[in-house]
C-alpha cells in the first residue's frame, strides 16, 4: 500500500511516500517569507499549500489515485490520547477556527483531508504535539486557577520510544524511559509501559531551548511583562528570541559548539547551562517512574553531537543506560502509523 506523507513547517512543507514501509519519494518544498506573509492566518495558507503538493506529487509522476491513503502531522487541536486518528469534520472545524492555537502543523491533518477527498481515500494524522497521556495528579501547578499543559514532540518521541524499546529486547508497552527531544525546541518526557505519563511543556517548562526559554521565575517574568512591551511583543521575544540565542545570538547549534570547542567563554557558559537545566529535567522524569529506567534516550538534531550528550551523560548515566538516537522519525511515523489502520493492526480513533 501507499501513503503520501505531508509535515508542513514554518517556511516549508516536506511531503514523502511510502510504498509499504520503504520510503520512494520525498520532497521539501521550501515557502520563502514574502510568500506566506500575505497570508494573515495558518489555515490562509491551505489552498496556497495544497497547490504546491499537487505541483510537487505530479513533478515526481505519481497521481493521487495511486496513493492508498493521506497522513498529515497533527498540530494544536484539544488534548487527545496517542494513535493514528480519521481527518474528521471536527478536526477540519478546530483547524480552521484555531481555538487551541495557530501553527503551521495544524495544516496537515486538514491538507491530508482536502487532498484525500479528491480523489476518494482516507486521511490520517498521528501522535500530535496535543497529546495528554499524562496523570491527573501531574496536571497541577501551584495555583488552582491554572492547569499544567501537555504539549510536546509527541510524534518523534514516540516513535523513538518504540524504536529504543525494540533494542531493549522489550515491547514499547513493557519499557520505562526518559526521552530527550533535542531539537530547536526541546523536551523530555516520561514514558511507562507505552504512555508518556509526565512531560515538561515544550512552549512552558523546563530547560531552555535555542530559541525559547523553558520555565523563568515568576516574578521576574511578570516584571517583563509590565516593563512597557506589549503581550505580542513578550511572546515573540519568549517564543522565538529567547533561549540559547538570548545569550549568544544564534540558534545554529553547530555554530554553538564549534565556539565551545574553542573555549569562547560566552558560549561555553551558556552550552554549559543548556547541559546543566536538561540533565535536572531527565533527573526529575526519571523520579516521576521512580528511577525505575530502562534507557534514556537522546535524539532529534543536537543529538548528532556526541560530545553534547556526554556531557548531559555525565550527570545521568547512574540513573539508566544511555541509548543515542540522533535525527527525526516523523515522516515514517506518519506512514506507519497510518499503515497500521490500513492493514487492520488497529482503528483509526475518533476525535
Amino acid at each position: 500500500m501507499k501513503v503520501l506523507v505531508i509535515n508542513p513547517g514554518a517556511t516549508s512543507t516536506k511531503i514523502a511516500v511510502f510504498d509499504e514501509d520503504k520510503q520512494v519519494f520525498k520532497k521539501g518544498i521550501d515557502h520563502s517569507a514574502q510568500e506566506l506573509d500575505r497570508f494573515e492566518r495558518v489555515i490562509d495558507q491551505a489552498d496556497y499549500r495544497r497547490q504546491a503538493i499537487m505541483d510537487a506529487v505530479a513533478e515526481s509522476g505519481y497521481r493521487l489515485s495511486d496513493f492508498d491513503a493521506v497522513c498529515g502531522r497533527g498540530g494544536l487541536y484539544r488534548p487527545i490520547p496517542s494513535g493514528t486518528y480519521a481527518v474528521s469534520d471536527a478536526v477540519m472545524r478546530d483547524v480552521e477556527q484555531a481555538p487551541y492555537g495557530e501553527h503551521p502543523s495544524n495544516l496537515g491533518a486538514y491538507l491530508a483531508r482536502k487532498i484525500g477527498d479528491m480523489v476518494g481515500i482516507p486521511a490520517f494524522f498521528v501522535d500530535p504535539v496535543c497529546v495528554d497521556e499524562m496523570t491527573e495528579v501531574a496536571h497541577y501547578t501551584g495555583f488552582a486557577e491554572m492547569r499544567r499543559l501537555c504539549q510536546f514532540h509527541a510524534l518523534n518521541q514516540k516513535a523513538v520510544g518504540r524504536k529504543a524499546a525494540a533494542m531493549l529486547g522489550k515491547k514499547y508497552e513493557e519499557a520505562n524511559l526518559v526521552v530527550c527531544h533535542l531539537g530547536g525546541g526541546v523536551s523530555v518526557a516520561a514514558h511507562q509501559n507505552g504512555r508518556v505519563v509526565d512531560v515538561f511543556n515544550v512552549k512552558d517548562e523546563g530547560a531552555m531551548g535555542l530559541d525559547r526559554g523553558g520555565a523563568l521565575p515568576v516574578n521576574a517574568l511578570i516584571n517583563y511583562c509590565f516593563s512597557g512591551k506589549t503581550r505580542d511583543e513578550v511572546k515573540k521575544i519568549l517564543g522565538r528570541q529567547s533561549g540559547m540565542y538570548s545569550y549568544v545570538g544564534t540558534t545554529d547549534f553547530r555554530e554553538i559548539c564549534a565556539k565551545v570547542v574553542e573555549k569562547d567563554p560566552k558560549f561555553v557558559q551558556a552550552y554549559e547551562a543548556l547541559v546543566y537545566q536538561l540533565a535536572k529535567d531527565i533527573g526529575a522524569m526519571a523520579a516521576v517512574l521512580h528511577f525505575n529506567v530502562d534507557a534514556i534516550v537522546y535524539t532529534a538534531g543536537m543529538a548528532y553531537e556526541e560530545f553534547f550528550c556526554d556531557d548531559i551523560s555525565r550527570y545521568v548515566s547512574k540513573i539508566a543506560p544511555i541509548i543515542r538516537l540522533p535525527g527525526e522519525e516523523e515522516m515514517r511515523s506518519l506512514a506507519e502509523g497510518a499503515l497500521r489502520v490500513l492493514h487492520g493492526e488497529q482503528e483509526a480513533a475518533v476525535y
